[in-house]
């Protein structure tokens, strides 16, 4: 299953690769160039194939789990002053994904959307101590009767050009559910209350929407 923002990119590629085989196939009179173009072409419509792929995950939904919002690894944890929503101290978790990480945003808690924002910016790379803060990238928070109002932030990197937010202020979301893409990029921050009870550690792989990174 593929993600629906991949479709018209996954068409365009397909196209461009049986156009680029047949051109070889009848223009390249040299072997070797011409099956080693075909194979490039190939492996280039497997990667987009893969980068937009859409594994079905069942959530079980539990207002005192926060669960991992994207597949990656936990690359920091820490309390922070987080200053465009709360104007206060969080306990920061942030996730990066690698290119063959599936890309999928998913919502890390149930609860009503009381924010959502884009911010245009730039692309340095993810895990740059300025990227939260300078990168494109949209904030999204989400009132939940146990944890209260929990902030998350897609980060575009430095291959990301544009992010999927679904969030929509006042709408009721399901922890679990589709909440956006992140297209070729990359990082996700989760800011919670203090004290919340963080059960990932540094370095540690997790599953979006299947694995509780922080519960009550």
């Amino acid at each position: 299953m593929f993600h629906k923002e991949g479709f018209k990119i996954i068409l365009i590629t397909l196209f461009a690769v049986i156009g680029i085989s047949v051109i070889a196939h009848y223009f390249v009179d040299i072997l070797w160039l011409k099956k080693l173009i075909q194979i490039v072409a190939f492996l280039f419509l497997i990667a987009i194939l893969q980068f937009f792929r859409n594994p079905k995950r069942i959530t079980p939904k539990n207002d005192q789990h926060i669960i991992a919002p994207v597949d990656g690894k936990v690359v920091v944890i820490e309390e922070v002053f987080e200053k465009e929503y709360f104007k206060d101290k969080r306990l920061q978790v942030s996730i990066f994904m690698s290119p063959v990480n599936v890309h999928v945003t998913r919502y890390a808690l149930g609860g009503k959307v009381t924010y959502s924002e884009y911010h245009p910016g730039k692309y340095l790379v993810a895990w740059h101590p300025k990227a939260s803060e300078e990168n494109e990238r949209t904030t999204i928070v989400v009132d939940n009767p146990v944890f209260g109002e929990v902030l998350y932030r897609q980060i575009a990197g430095a291959l990301a050009k544009r992010i999927v937010n679904y969030a929509k202020v006042g709408e009721t979301v399901v922890q679990g559910e589709d909440a956006g893409f992140i297209k070729f990029g990359s990082r996700v921050d989760v800011y919670l209350p203090l004290g919340t009870k963080i059960n990932v550690q540094l370095n540690q792989t997790v599953k979006g929407g299947i694995d509780v990174i922080a519960e009550k």
